[in-house]
């Protein structure tokens, strides 16, 4: 009896379709064991993406579908998550310190892509992910108003730097490094150059997701990141806008080249709704990223509205998912970051090996 109710336990919570990768708990291997004793189940699911916020949903969800089995009288059902490091590209080895690093990109300026970054860096961490965010625009450096840090860094050893913490998030940026008012008059390779620095210089600490927020454009700063920076997956942002779709299909099709894998589309800007009348319409037209996602077979992570609470806020130091935590669109931020890192979850894991340095003396 008890072993017929671990495998009508084991079928039924198998079942469950996580929303978040499109297949079932069994399908991602997030069903890590049901253990039956009499007519009592335990569930233990371990999800490789962190979703401290929908971790109770799962649970009910689980719980309701055992429901169907009248012969199941209890249920106990534990939720994890565990981040692992993923494949990266062309043979390059995960940086020390960090697991996954995550590239945001646009093809064009004016789509709201650092703020998505920002905001999708917060996500993660309020998920419960250890987090950084890499500011790699070094012409307009824009995340350390943002983030509403600013002053430079310190440097412990005298060797690297030590990230800026804001709102729990490891931060970094050239905008600590200069007055926000001092251009960057420097040629392509002094502003790559800058970036590897402030990438490989930067002490990071235990990061489950390093998010880098790339200018606009597929020019030197894009390309050496593709070439020599082990990126995970990238996220492209775009608006419903035609023009703005042609180029974030660049952008997309440049990680295509270099074998990153694009983790989804995010659709910004996508309706406007009046603060007075409450009449809402598509500004920048509608269905321009869904339509991109079908036509590149990629996931539309989702799409935020043009809400003038979320330039506020990011003009105030404070980004949506900390300044309204409790709101709706703190929850779509939160919801295309689980999708994100789910969606890099059921990729390959990196197989690269610290190996111990061995050095022979003579004795």
């Amino acid at each position: 009896m008890t072993q017929s109710i671990k495998e009508s336990a084991e079928r039924l919570a198998g079942a469950v379709v996580d929303p978040h990768t499109g297949k079932t708990l069994a399908e991602s291997g997030a069903l890590r064991g049901v253990g039956a004793d009499g007519n009592k189940v335990a569930v233990d699911i371990v999800l490789g993406y962190p979703a401290r916020t929908w971790e109770t949903t799962l649970a009910q969800q689980v719980r309701a579908a055992l429901a169907a089995d009248p012969a199941i009288a209890a249920v106990a059902v534990g939720v994890a998550s565990r981040v692992h490091a993923h494949k990266v590209q062309n043979d390059l080895t995960p940086r020390p310190n960090v697991k996954n690093i995550l590239a945001v990109a646009s093809g064009k300026g004016g789509v709201g892509k650092s703020t998505t970054a920002a905001n999708l860096a917060l996500a993660l961490a309020a998920e419960g992910a250890k987090v950084g965010l890499l500011d790699a625009d070094i012409y307009g450096p824009s995340i350390p108003r943002m983030m509403g840090v600013s002053g430079k860094p310190d440097s412990k050893d005298g060797k690297t730097i030590e990230a800026k913490i804001a709102h729990g998030v490891q931060t970094m940026s050239i905008g600590f490094l200069i007055e926000e008012d001092t251009p960057m008059i420097w040629r392509g390779p002094m502003v790559t150059q800058a970036l590897t620095q402030l990438l490989n210089d930067t002490n990071w600490v235990d990061l489950d997701y390093l998010v880098i927020d790339l200018p606009p454009g597929t020019g030197d700063i894009q390309l050496t990141l593709c070439q020599k920076v082990p990126v995970s997956g990238a996220i492209i942002v775009t608006t419903p806008q035609d023009i703005a779709t042609l180029d974030a299909r660049k952008a997309l099709k440049m990680f295509e080249k270099v074998d990153v894998p694009v983790l989804g589309i995010v659709e910004n800007m996508a309706l406007h709704t009046c603060s007075n009348c409450g009449h809402t319409e598509h500004i920048f037209g509608a269905g321009g990223g869904a339509a991109m996602a079908v036509q590149y077979g990629v996931p539309l992570l989702g799409s935020l509205p043009l809400d003038i609470h979320i330039r506020e806020q990011a003009d105030g130091g404070a980004p949506t998912v900390v300044a309204q935590s409790d709101g709706a669109v703190a929850a779509s931020y939160r919801e295309i970051a689980r999708k994100a890192a789910a969606h890099l979850a059921l990729r390959a894991r990196s197989k690269s090996i610290q190996f111990p340095k061995i050095v022979v003396q003579d004795t």
